[in-house]
């Protein structure tokens, strides 16, 4: 072993990861395991100090460094840990001078600094980024919002984001290194444009790296704020081709008390009528959504509620979270609900998104998909929907096919043998 990288946690952690691996190797690092952890729940620090302690029973002779958010807003509680060398904050992981042998010989144990300090976002691909077909592009960090359960906040600090001129090289290196596909990805994403001059947003960048970057194939985005995306994000959806035709949103409840009692600004009608609005431009567009399921208060009207807003909004692939009380967030000092009842409420999330799931894609057979291939035999459509094909592809391959059959849960796929390229039919 050389450097083993765990990673808990978000679609930015796991960007993240490939980055703390560059430069861990880049400062020659040797023999080490480096968990990124995730602090999004008091269920997740659980499971990051269980995984440490799992981590050093399978590499006792191995330095074992303990980074990411669970680390950066605990840091003297993991330093405590028997198990741990090194804890490094989030800033500090992103930094080769944090990985060399010399320093982390004699550092100190805990090596974390004040987040809420940070104002820069550094633009860390592509080094060590190899032959997948999907890059993820960190183009914001940090979050100036403080939603009543969430603790990231205190992880990541304010809302900084990247250079417009430095992501559209970014993305051009990533396209040079043979990803078809870009996905661009923040804390509070649609916050991009933040303490950047000029006004500048998530539409404005988007507009850029689709004019400047005529290279790339497929532009998705990862999660976003359905009250701060700006109406040039859906003009773009209905002009251009290549930004794809998926949103997953941070909806996380359908009451309107529940959302304010979680300090969300958006109402139940906004996510409705931004799917709508999404539709108008793009018929084909598909949409995600994170559920919290028993959030304190939360009455079975309440809930019916949530359940109902899935139909309403169409809301497909659904990434359901049982309420978990963080310390230190207003959230934890409300009235809970127990256990029991989160977890029926969260199955029965889960099944509702497993019947969209399904629905969505029997709508989908006997259509023809344009497919970016992940794996010899997995694929995922321009609306993410996956897809498995009769026979196996070159991995970062885009081709057009024929959707045959599905499961309800993944496509079944037939490559076409044409060349010409065909556009991808519309769901009804």
């Amino acid at each position: 072993m050389t450097i083993e990288v765990v990673t808990l946690g978000c679609r930015l952690n796991a960007a993240e990861s490939q980055i703390v691996r560059a430069r861990a190797e880049e400062a020659g690092l040797d023999n080490a395991v480096i968990v990124n952890t995730c602090a999004v729940t008091g269920e997740a620090v659980r499971q990051s100090r269980q995984a440490i302690r799992k981590l050093r029973r399978e590499h006792p002779g191995a330095k074992l460094i303990v980074t990411g958010c669970a680390a950066q807003i605990e840091p003297e509680r993991f330093g405590a840990m028997p198990e741990v060398d090194l804890v490094l904050g989030n800033q500090e992981k992103l930094s080769p001078d944090s990985y060399r042998p010399d320093f982390t010989a004699g550092a100190t144990r805990v090596l974390v600094n004040d987040i809420a300090a940070a104002r820069e976002t550094a633009p860390q691909f592509i080094a060590g980024a190899g032959g997948n077909a999907r890059a993820v592009l960190q183009v914001q960090n940090g979050c100036d919002h403080r939603c009543t359960f969430c603790i990231i906040p205190y992880g990541r600090g304010p809302s900084r984001s990247a250079g417009m001129g430095t992501i559209v090289e970014e993305a051009r290196r990533l396209c040079a290194a043979g990803y078809r596909e870009i996905v661009l990805s923040g804390v509070d994403l649609t916050d991009y444009g933040a303490g950047l001059p000029g006004g500048t947003g998530l539409g404005t960048l988007i507009q850029r790296l689709l004019r400047h970057v005529p290279q790339l194939p497929r532009l998705r985005l990862s999660s976003v704020d359905p009250a701060e995306v700006d109406e040039l994000v859906l003009q773009l959806l209905g002009d251009e081709e290549r930004l794809m035709p998926h949103f997953h949103l941070s909806v996380q409840s359908g009451d309107d008390l529940i959302l304010k009692r979680m300090k969300r600004r958006h109402a139940r009608e906004q996510v409705i009528e931004f799917c709508e609005k999404a539709r108008r431009r793009r018929p084909d567009v598909a949409f995600g959504a994170d559920l919290i399921a028993g959030f304190p208060t939360e009455t079975e009207e309440m809930f019916e509620r949530t359940l109902r807003l899935i139909d309403q909004a169409e809301l497909t692939y659904l990434h359901v979270f049982p309420f978990s009380p963080r310390t230190g967030t207003p959230a934890a000092k409300m009235p809970q609900l127990s256990g029991a009842v989160i977890r029926e409420r969260a199955r029965r999330l889960r099944e509702k998104g497993a019947i969209m799931l399904a629905r969505r894609l029997n709508r989908l057979v006997g259509a023809r998909q344009e497919l970016l291939v992940e794996e010899p035999h997995s694929a995922r459509t321009r609306c993410f929907a996956p897809a498995r094909l009769a026979e196996p592809a070159e991995p970062g391959a885009l081709l057009q096919a024929q959707i045959e059959a599905t499961d309800g849960r993944i496509l079944q796929a037939r490559v076409l043998k044409s060349a010409q390229p065909m556009a991808p039919q519309a769901v009804a």
